[in-house]
């Protein structure tokens, strides 16, 4: 199998200590069914243009630029260089700023994972030493760097023979939670619902299993291609019937009890 190509490398710095290092990409939509948009009577592909919402005219990409709209409705145009000025400049160096325990920030900050290796053979070493160092002590490290021409906090976790990188959310990016609970009414539970929430949970505790969860519908999309292409007509999947409706205590009971009462398996002769 062949290696990925790496999206970045740089120096993975910490104090006088320094490993090459190299990012490639952990999580990937290229496997995705993807679809062109087509005329419908010609068959042939769209293509998306730019048009002068007050003209109607075409807008050719040069004329295009970057533009912010005030809160007095003043827009303000910025042209390419501009931008590009404004972008803080690569030094491809993630410098660690400190060390933070492995469960310490909260996943709602988590953007987007890579898998981070040693850039050559030299820097082995010196990788696998804060590798293991970080492993020993129970921490991940945070570092900052630019990426794609933003700069970015990123965290740091040895993992098997490598580590990840995950890239963090700023804190201006997180919305309070506070405005999405606000409405989430205070109540007191019955103790008999939370003993047998309890044992619910108890029951169908486990490990996670990432090829356990299936993408369903990217499996249907795909089957419906295979069919186009076969020739052959996919019958519409039948919607599940909505259940009676009973008391929440009710369906706890009930639920408690399917796994005691369920049948056991036939075995195959």
């Amino acid at each position: 199998m062949a290696k990925p190509r790496a999206n970045w490398k740089g120096v993975l710095k910490v104090g006088e200590l320094a490993a090459g290092v190299a990012l490639f990409t952990a999580a990937s939509t290229s496997e995705r069914v993807a679809f062109h948009t087509l005329n419908r009577k010609t068959g042939n592909r769209v293509r998306r243009q730019f048009v002068d919402s007050d003209t109607g005219k075409l807008v050719e990409r040069d004329d295009q630029v970057k533009g912010y709209e005030t809160p007095q409705g003043e827009v303000i145009m910025l042209e390419p260089e501009e931008i590009a000025a404004a972008i803080p400049e690569s030094d491809k160096t993630l410098n660690v700023e400190g060390f933070v325990a492995l469960d310490a920030i909260d996943t709602v900050y988590f953007d987007r994972p890579y898998y981070l290796a040693p850039s050559d053979d030299t820097s082995a070493e010196a990788f696998d030493l804060l590798r293991d160092g970080m492993r020993g002590a129970k921490v991940a490290a945070l570092a900052r760097t630019v990426l794609f021409r933003r700069l970015r906090s990123v965290l740091i976790r040895p993992e098997d023979e490598g580590m990840v990188a995950t890239t963090l959310n700023f804190d201006y990016e997180i919305r309070s939670q506070e405005e999405a609970f606000a409405d989430i009414p205070k109540l007191k539970l019955d103790k008999e619902m939370l003993e047998l929430a309890g044992h619910i949970i108890k029951t169908k505790s486990g490990r996670f299993d990432p090829a356990a969860f299936d993408d369903r519908y990217e499996a249907a999309l795909a089957e419906l291609v295979k069919a186009k292409i076969e020739g052959r007509k996919i019958k519409p999947r039948a919607r599940q019937r909505e259940g009676k409706v009973v008391s929440l205590l009710e369906a706890l009971r009930e639920s408690a009890k399917g796994g005691a009462e369920a049948k056991p398996a036939r075995k195959r002769a």
